[in-house]
């Protein structure tokens, strides 16, 4: 039987460690929950929020609905000559599943070590770090349809990916729940190190023919050096997208700064570092009231210890503001905003 809980702090279930309530709470552990849930039509007329591991979310304001807490767990393998497809529950931790791929030497998935989060909330954000995506792994979920209690599966396709999107946020928001997700890996490692700061942490730790499992391990070490432990100080990791403009004007704007860092994006197209436009407009390390920015990445907001998701928010607006003013960027806000 399933025990709905009310005015539930949410403080200890979001990276930014932000305090507001749910009116509602349930936790679910297997896909069977969803059904017994649901059979009561109140929770499907109900605002409803699913976590994971609350790592891309900024709570503005107590959540008056239902918060479903995804905990169902598991991962296993299977191989088939070369490849290996890996099946996860929606509530494993998504760096315990990397992990686990790099320990059995499954590659494809080294680059995106340390990535907060679970893996029912990957596909929904198509995440990605260092020049991999998820969808370049990603094979297919099982997803819950709330309006018919129905398990689906989409294949890659079906989720049309895009940068930090799917079709779960956009077309199908709100209406599928994501209980498990398959991914496609490799025993043949095809490494990516050609993005960030890889392949000089390789050559300062004179390596020259890396495995997965020290191309990990250097994805680790940069991102803890750059990002903060939500364990010590709350944040949720990268705040903003980094943006995509056409050639022209990227050419323009460089031509104003030369230094300015960007990677190719496809046809005429260009991706700026937000992090580095944010950094150019003096926030870095900037402390505003109980908020700020990272010490060491701009592009990550942070909760000095009683800030509220307003404060954050507000932060954000002014950020968003000063790059566009100097570089008629505009950015946008990559964590979702719950108000």
């Amino acid at each position: 039987m399933l025990q709905i809980e009310e005015n539930v702090s949410l403080k200890n279930f979001n990276t930014f460690g932000i305090e507001a309530k749910a009116r509602y709470f349930v936790e679910i552990n297997h896909e069977e929950d969803l059904a017994e849930l649901f059979m009561d039509p109140q929770w499907q007329q109900i605002e409803r929020l699913v976590l994971g591991g609350g790592s891309n979310m900024l709570l503005v304001n107590d959540f008056n609905g239902l918060v479903i807490r995804l905990n169902i767990r598991g991962i296993e393998h299977r191989i088939n000559h070369d490849n290996v497809f890996i099946e996860a529950g929606a509530g494993e931790v998504w760096n315990e599943l990397v992990n686990y791929c790099v320990d059995h030497n499954f590659a494809g998935m080294e680059n995106l070590s340390l990535i907060p989060g679970s893996v029912g909330a990957s596909p929904i954000q198509n995440i990605g770090a260092y020049g991999v995506e998820l969808k370049d792994v990603f094979e297919s979920c099982r997803a819950f349809e709330i309006a018919t209690g129905q398990i689906k599966t989409f294949s890659n396709p079906d989720c049309r990916f895009g940068y930090r999107e799917s079709v779960f946020k956009s077309d199908l928001k709100g209406q599928y729940i994501i209980t498990s997700v398959k991914f496609r890996l490799s025993l043949t490692p095809k490494l990516n190190l050609s993005y960030g700061a890889i392949e000089q942490e390789l050559a300062n730790r004179g390596i020259t023919q890396p495995t997965i499992k020290e191309v990990s391990q250097v994805v680790a070490a940069i991102r803890v050096s750059k990002l903060p432990d939500p364990s010590t100080i709350g944040n949720s990791g990268s705040f903003f997208k980094n943006p995509v403009i056409s050639q022209l004007q990227f050419a323009d704007i460089q031509k104003q700064y030369p230094q300015i860092a960007h990677y190719p994006a496809g046809e005429n197209q260009i991706k700026l570092a937000a992090g580095w436009l944010i950094e150019q407009c003096g926030w870095k390390g900037k402390v505003v009231g109980h908020t700020g920015t990272w010490k060491n990445q701009a592009l990550v907001l942070v909760n000095h210890g009683d800030a509220t998701g307003k404060e954050i928010y507000n932060l954000s607006s002014q950020i968003i503001d000063s790059v566009y003013t100097k570089f008629g960027v505009a950015l946008e806000r990559e964590v979702n905003i719950i108000d």
